[in-house]
This record gives C-alpha cells, structure tokens and sequence, in this order.
C-alpha cells in the first residue's frame, strides 16, 4: 500500500530536513573554534539530523488521536534497563502510567565498516535490555510495549557495493556472504522484527545530493516506513482507547 499523499510530502520533507541540517551543521562545526572534526563527524556531533522523522511521528500520531501530552520525544526520554540503570530512547509513548510505545532514530553517513557494527550492538543490545526490564516487572502495569527502529543510511558506492566478510575459522552464515552494508542492514531488521525484538522496523536509503528534494528509496517492502507507522498507529491508538474505556 501505496503512503497517503500527505503523509508521503511529511516523509520527503523529513529527509530534505535530515540532509539539510546535516550540510548546514558540516559547515558551522569548528567556525566558533576554528577546529573541525575529521570527516563526517563534522556533521555528526551537531544531532539534531532525524527531528524530522521524529515530528512527522508525533504530530501523525496526535491527528490519529493521541494526545501529544502521551508522545515524549525532547524530555523524560528514559526507561529503566536491566543490564544499566536507564537508557534514553528517541520517541517514547506513555500514557497513564503505561508504556506503550518507544521508538530508535538512526542514520549512518559514511564510515560504513565500523558504524554498521555500532549500529548493529546497539540495536541488539537496547533490546534486550529492554525485555529484560520488562520481563522483571519495570513497566507495571503496561502491557507489552511495542518497540520500533528506524534507520536512514546514505545511499553511495561504499554502502551498496558487495562486501567480502571476514572468515578465518568458521564460515558466515550465507546471506552475509558479498552482501553490501546496506544488505547487511536490510538483514539486521528483518531479523530484528522476525525474532520479536522489535516489533516494526524501517529501513531507507537516501543520498546527499538528492536527498536535498526528498528523494529516498525503500529497499525492502517488509521494512518500509507505511508498514511501520502503520504497526505502531495501531498498537498505539488501541491501547489508549482500551485504556479509557476500561477507566469510564
């Protein structure tokens, strides 16, 4: 299913927003200082790339319904772990008490080697922490929350070309085998959502020049950013609707 032509214009518009803060981040960095990060950390240390996808969120989810009241994305961002005392996560959904929904905002720009197995232990490990504090009541009295994970990788030649996995004792499983980084990514979050660490992911690719027009493109149909919010609209408004109708 095609997105709605609104929601659609919000999505290129996030992106135009993500490739734009970054270019205008690249050049401030180091103009009060006089010193720059190398590379592309330049625009990296500045945050502030994903707001976009972050308020095409919450405003899509108040339309649909829930209060922006519930929908914490600046402040009070933080859940209790179970391997660490919390963690701050990107979106969360609370209503009355009850977790609902958090939701992780990633982008890799570059650096593709070392920052896919960043990306990959933090996604892994946030997860398990997660289930594990909701496993030891840290939640009480929510229900299981829904858990989402977004990611934005640049689309370049270092991200979509093959690349030879490493094998000096034992053979990689053989969907890794000449799988660019961005197939790598793709394989993360099917697996991700099909192991029931996360319940919905999304997966783009976008590129700097185009991306300035919001272009982006969704290289697997079962991640793309319609079955996402589509997954956490539902688990969302109905579970706050379940929750007033049992307060009334």
């Amino acid at each position: 299913m095609a997105l709605n032509s609104a929601l659609e214009k919000q999505l290129r518009s996030a992106i135009k927003h993500f490739w734009t803060t970054r270019k205008s981040q690249a050049k401030k960095q180091g103009s009060r200082t006089g010193t720059r990060d190398a590379g592309s950390r330049t625009a990296v240390t500045g945050g502030r790339q994903m707001d976009g996808f972050v308020s095409l969120v919450r405003e899509q989810l108040s339309k649909n319904g829930l209060p922006k009241a519930h929908v914490y994305c600046e402040k009070r961002i933080e859940l209790p772990g179970w391997y660490r005392p919390e963690k701050k996560w990107d979106l969360l959904v609370v209503a009355d008490g009850q977790l609902l929904a958090g939701i992780e905002f990633k982008s890799q720009v570059g650096s593709f080697g070392n920052n896919y197995n960043n990306r990959t232990e933090e996604a892994i490990g946030s997860a398990t922490d997660i289930w594990a504090a909701y496993r030891e009541g840290a939640f009480k009295p929510s229900a299981r929350p829904w858990l989402g994970y977004m990611m934005l990788l640049e689309e370049a030649p270092g991200s979509t070309h093959p690349v030879k996995a490493q094998e000096p004792h034992f053979k990689v499983f053989p969907e890794f085998k000449s799988a660019s980084y961005a197939k790598r990514y793709e394989i993360l979050l099917t697996k991700l959502v099909r192991e029931r660490l996360y319940d919905s992911a999304c997966f783009l690719l976008s590129d700097p020049k185009r991306g300035l027009h919001g272009y982006y493109r969704e290289p697997a149909p079962e991640l793309s950013f319609e079955k996402f919010f589509t997954s956490l609209l539902a688990r969302s408004i109905s579970a706050s609707k379940t929750k007033k109708s049992i307060s009334t």
